[in-house]
């Protein structure tokens, strides 16, 4: 059996539900702007991993700048299809690689400055292939922001999966206060 054949649990978020995420309300807790500007600059090429859609995409879309890109990932086509329609609306779709990535493989070969992964996480199986993945992907000392929330993720399951993020070679930055959620910021080092 292909080692990273279940990396990829099946989604626990039916896309219907993500309506929920996305909406105004949300910006009071969780505002991408504020969140991303201190690590998002015009010209990078950042990935949004579990992109939904495109509640911090289309935020990304915007720091990037005309010059930079911003890669959504999904497993789900329903999401990639509410983002592009979305991103049309906004006028960012030039600046959206929208990528559907498959259980077992992410499927984008970089290099990229800077991995998003908000509330995703969890739902992945062998974490450790996972973050071989990102490692893979991301240039000389790119930036992995992970944050996961309180409600599917405890605090020792949260430590577990700092613990898999150093152990892959990843140095961590810093913890983040991010509304009902658990995060840091690691940077890769070669």
């Amino acid at each position: 059996m292909n080692a990273l054949r279940t990396i990829f649990r099946q989604p626990t978020c039916p896309w219907w539900f993500l309506f929920t995420f996305d909406n105004p309300l949300r910006k009071f807790y969780q505002d991408p702007i504020k969140i991303l500007s201190p690590y998002i600059k015009e010209g990078m090429t950042v990935v949004d991993l579990g992109c939904g859609m495109g509640y911090f995409s289309l935020p990304l879309a915007r720091l990037v700048g005309e010059d930079g890109q911003v890669v959504a990932v999904d497993l789900q086509s329903h999401m990639l299809d509410g983002l592009k329609r979305r991103a049309e609306k906004n006028d960012l779709l030039k600046r959206i690689i929208i990528h559907q990535c498959s259980q077992d493989q992410i499927g984008y070969p970089g290099p990229v400055d800077f991995v998003l992964a908000f509330w995703m996480v969890h739902e992945v199986h062998d974490q450790r292939a996972f973050l071989e993945q990102i490692w893979n992907m991301l240039g000389d000392s790119g930036r992995f922001l992970i944050v996961e929330p309180y409600i599917h993720v405890s605090g020792k399951a949260f430590r577990d999966t700092v613990e898999a993020v150093e152990t892959k070679g990843f140095h961590v930055i810093e913890e983040l206060s991010i509304g009902f959620s658990r995060s840091i910021l690691a940077q890769k080092v070669n």
